[in-house]
């Protein structure tokens, strides 16, 4: 199991996500990425859905307590690890390419709703949407 896990959207750093700030000392920032997904924005947050044809970006950290993350984690995404299909967010191991260039498996949440009319962000970047939105 890695002890890395990837953010791709509020939950990235610079954002004041309610729950993001108690995991915050669990967490160490390693770098930015991109995982095989495809981005939509459904207003208050987006949803990364996987994808072989498209690039999500978000940045890549460490945790040190990695049950305690991941727990924080699923019960903010929605996920049930006992129910994952009544689950509003999935939690799946991915690789994820460095900017640098190597790859490493880290923990993604994809979205696992109907996304309704959400807009499809191209640039698979969530920063750079809301500075242009």
């Amino acid at each position: 199991m890695t002890d890395l896990v990837f953010f791709y959207g509020t939950l990235m750093s610079g954002f004041k996500r309610p729950g993001r700030s108690r995991i915050d000392p669990n967490l160490t920032a390693i770098g930015r990425g991109s995982i095989q997904a495809t981005l939509f924005d459904l207003g208050l947050y987006p949803a990364a859905i996987p994808a072989s044809d498209g690039r999500v970006l978000g940045e890549v950290h460490r945790m040190t307590d990695a049950d305690a993350v991941l727990a924080a984690l699923d019960e903010i995404e929605g996920y049930r690890p006992g129910h994952p299909d009544a689950s509003l967010y999935t939690r799946v191991e991915t690789p994820v390419t460095f900017d640098a260039g190597h790859v490493e498996q880290a923990w993604a949440y994809f979205y696992n709703a109907p996304l309704g009319r959400a807009q499809r962000i191209a640039s698979g970047d969530y920063l750079e949407h809301l500075r242009v939105k």
